[in-house]
């Protein structure tokens, strides 16, 4: 009786031998599994970050033509004569300045920068220009206004006092369809919403430079800072956002 319990003890409690040869599995099964982790994380996550997968792509921006003629070709702004105008290269990436004005109003230069490939986004270009320019800068401050197109949408701009050798009131922001603002993240975050229906989001960078008094008042140039950026947005969206792949 008491063999048999010893033996029914022996086989309940593990071999020392069989539970090295386990643990010895274990650790290599353990080493593999950390190996194959640090593959996928040198692998895959670089594509992740350059968007690179190779299984995917982002839908392409229609728009992307129009775009591409911005530098070539002025916009038509009702009201105003345009009097110029000259494409320029800033960090390899090509920029419309178009110089407009109209009776009893200083020539105004508004510099465009429009969207070349569906990967691009909204980088550095406020630094870009305040490079270029050689702008001193003070009194920041947001300007919003309504859309012409849509009155439920609006455009929030960055509205600010520069000065070179003149002096200016400066108007800037990233527009889209349908609205527009000065910080990239908003139009990352209207680009996500439209990716979710397989749609990209199109965007120009806007930049008004406004002829202003040198010691004179920002305030007072508010209201000729929205009509020209509702005149922008609004021609913007007749003649550069429209997908003409559609029609």
């Amino acid at each position: 009786m008491i063999i048999l319990r010893n033996r029914l003890i022996t086989k309940m409690i593990p071999n020392k031998d069989m539970f090295k040869l386990k643990k010895g599995l274990f650790i290599s099964q353990l080493v593999i599994l950390c190996l194959l982790g640090l593959a996928i994380i040198f692998v895959a996550v670089p594509s992740y970050f350059s968007q690179q997968w190779s299984w995917s792509d982002l839908p392409r921006v229609p728009e992307v033509a129009q775009m591409r003629q911005i530098p070539e070709t002025p916009l038509n702004l009702t009201g105003w004569t345009t009097i110029g105008q000259e494409k320029l290269s800033i960090n390899n990436y090509p920029w419309s300045f178009q110089i407009i004005e109209k009776p009893g109003q200083k020539p105004v230069v508004i510099a465009l920068k429009g969207q070349k490939y569906y990967k691009d986004h909204p980088e550095v270009e406020w630094v870009d220009l305040q490079g270029i320019e050689k702008w001193k800068t003070d009194s920041y401050q947001t300007l919003k206004f309504p859309s012409t197109i849509n009155p439920n949408h609006s455009i929030t701009a960055r509205w600010f006092q520069a000065w070179n050798n003149k002096t200016y009131a400066v108007v800037q922001w990233y527009a889209w369809p349908g609205g527009g603002h000065y910080a990239p993240y908003q139009w990352f975050l209207a680009d996500q919403k439209a990716q979710l229906k397989d749609k990209r989001v199109p965007w120009v960078t806007v930049s008004i430079k406004i002829p202003m008094e040198a010691l004179g008042n920002l305030e007072d140039m508010e209201s000729l800072g929205k009509l020209l950026g509702q005149e922008v947005q609004k021609t913007l969206e007749k003649e550069v956002f429209i997908d003409k792949s559609a029609s």
